[in-house]
């Protein structure tokens, strides 16, 4: 996936455990030129309790990621203060670069953090969080909470538990 001008590049490459797909960078994400990096995001954290990384890495070391054989991508490049702003149009744009992504790179597990996101990029309204029938650039899929400060469904708790679950998916697909 190609990032735009100014846009977050994506972070990966082949043989990755998983490649966690976020809705688009934040504005603050955008101004830093680093993934989840708004105050309040739970990615980070939850990535460390969740047994994604041996600790909890700051917003500054995301290009460690692919280290712990993780990548990161978005939907959209496009930076905004909320997802909301984004059109249905963005998103399935979006999609289909992620096939193209993941037919490339390959990984074990396609994880978009963002279940609304999700069905809107890829026409599939009654998605819910966790593992998903359809593939994604022949790759098996499991959405995962959004996990922006904005997201006001989940406590720490749950991000952490639904998130390794993915993990724990992810190391049986070898």
């Amino acid at each position: 996936m190609a990032a735009e001008p100014g846009a977050l590049a994506p972070i990966g490459g082949p043989g990755l455990r998983v490649l966690f797909v976020g809705i688009n960078p934040s504005l603050r994400s955008a101004q830093v030129g680093h993934n989840f990096a708004r105050p309040g995001n739970r990615f980070w954290p939850t990535l460390h309790a969740a047994g994604f990384t041996p600790r909890r890495l700051a917003p500054e070391e995301d290009g460690l990621l692919p280290s712990f054989g993780i990548g990161l991508v978005n939907f959209v490049a496009r930076a905004t203060r909320a997802a909301s702003e984004l059109t249905p149009a963005e998103l399935r744009a979006g999609a289909a670069a992620l096939e193209e992504t993941v037919q490339t790179w390959a990984p074990r597990l396609v994880a978009p953090v963002g279940v609304v996101a999700y069905r809107a990029a890829f026409a599939r309204a009654h998605a819910v969080i966790g593992r998903q029938e359809e593939r994604v650039g022949g790759r098996p899929v499991w959405v995962l909470p959004n996990p922006s400060g904005l997201n006001a469904h989940y406590r720490p708790a749950d991000f952490v538990r639904l998130y390794a679950q993915a993990r724990v998916y992810a190391e049986s697909l070898r």
